[in-house]
C-alpha cells in the first residue's frame, strides 16, 4: 500500500513538472508568440443568371482593378440556380434576370432566417432573334406566343418564306425561360420541339446560323443575329429594343436585372453592390451592351 502512494505521488510530480514546462515563459529577449489574427474574406461570391454573366464578369474585372485584394468569383447556371444557391447559403449573391417568386423569398427566409432583399442593377430589353437575312418586319406578342406553343409553324404564315420556323429557347431554370412564358406566353407551355440551349450565347450563336431559326434572350448578345420590332397588338406600332424604348416603357419585352442576398449584404459584398449602383458599376453596363437603372 505505502509503494502504491509513493508511486502515486511520483506520477504528479511528473505531471506537475511537464505542465510547468509546457508553460514556462520564453527565454529572456525572446518575442512572445503572438495569437493568429482572424483575416477577413474579401472574397465575394456571384452565382445565377446566364443573361448576366458576362456583365458580372466585367463588373468583377473592374471592381477588382480599382479594389486590390478582392476578389469576385462568378457563375451562371440560371437564374434558378443563383436562387438555389443563396438559398442554401453557396453564394453572397444571386444574379437573376427574374424577379423572385413570393415561395422563393420564403424559402430564403426559412433557410438563412434573413429576407430576400431586391437590388435592381441594369434594364434589359429581352430581343427576339431571327437570322439577318429573315425579312420578318415585326412580330405581335400573340403571334409570338402561336410560334412558341407551336400553333404557327412556317414562316410563310407570317409573311416569309415557305422554311419551317425553327425555335430555339433558354432550359427552365433560366430566369430569361420564366420571364419569356410569363410575359409572352401567359403561363402556357413551350412546344415540345423547342431547342433547349444552355446560356444566352448560345440562342444567340444557332439562330445566326439557322436561316430558318427565331430564339429570344437579352439585348446585349445580337452580335450576328437580328432584334424584330414587336408589337403588343395589331393595332400597335411596331418597337424595336433599344435603351430608348426600354425606358419609356415603348418596348414590351423591357425587364429589370437584379442582385439578391440574404438580409443586406455586409463586407466586401456590401462593397461590391455599392459600387456597381454607383457611376462606375452603371458605367460597365453601357459597354457591356445593356442599360443603367434609370435615376428616381
Amino acid at each position: 500500500m505505502n509503494d502504491h502512494n509513493a508511486l502515486s505521488r511520483r506520477a504528479a510530480l511528473v505531471g506537475l513538472t511537464l505542465l510547468a514546462a509546457c508553460s514556462r515563459p520564453s527565454e529572456p529577449g525572446a518575442a512572445p508568440s503572438a495569437a493568429p489574427s482572424a483575416k477577413v474574406s474579401r472574397s465575394v461570391t456571384i452565382k445565377g443568371s446566364d443573361t448576366m454573366v458576362i456583365l458580372g464578369q466585367r463588373w468583377a474585372e473592374a471592381y477588382g482593378a480599382s479594389h486590390p485584394g478582392a476578389s469576385v468569383q462568378i457563375t451562371g447556371g440560371g437564374s434558378g440556380t443563383g436562387i438555389a444557391a443563396l438559398t442554401n447559403g453557396a453564394t453572397d449573391v444571386c444574379q437573376s434576370s427574374r424577379p423572385m417568386k413570393p415561395e422563393e423569398k420564403a424559402k430564403v427566409k426559412a433557410a438563412r432566417n434573413a429576407d430576400a432583399i431586391e437590388t435592381p442593377v441594369a434594364l434589359d430589353a429581352l430581343a427576339v432573334y431571327v437570322h439577318a437575312s429573315n425579312p420578318i418586319a415585326s412580330l405581335t406578342l400573340a403571334q409570338l406566343a402561336k410560334i412558341y406553343v407551336g400553333e404557327t409553324k412556317k414562316w410563310s404564315d407570317l409573311g416569309g418564306s415557305d422554311a419551317p420556323i425553327i425555335l430555339y429557347g433558354r432550359e427552365n431554370n433560366s430566369g430569361t425561360y420564366g420571364y419569356f412564358k410569363e410575359h409572352v406566353l401567359a403561363n402556357k407551355d413551350f412546344a415540345s420541339a423547342v431547342q433547349t440551349l444552355a446560356g444566352t450565347a448560345a440562342v444567340a450563336s444557332a439562330v445566326g446560323s439557322d436561316k430558318a431559326g427565331i430564339g429570344y434572350g437579352g439585348i446585349a448578345y445580337l452580335a450576328g443575329v437580328r432584334a424584330v420590332p414587336v408589337r403588343k397588338d395589331d393595332a400597335s406600332t411596331p418597337v424595336a429594343p433599344s435603351r430608348e424604348t426600354a425606358l419609356d416603357g415603348s418596348y414590351p419585352l423591357a425587364r429589370s436585372l437584379f442582385f439578391y442576398t440574404a438580409g443586406a449584404p455586409t463586407g466586401e459584398a456590401a462593397s461590391f453592390v455599392a459600387w456597381v449602383k454607383g457611376p462606375e458599376g452603371q458605367k460597365v453596363i453601357d459597354d457591356v451592351g445593356y442599360f443603367p437603372v434609370p435615376k428616381r
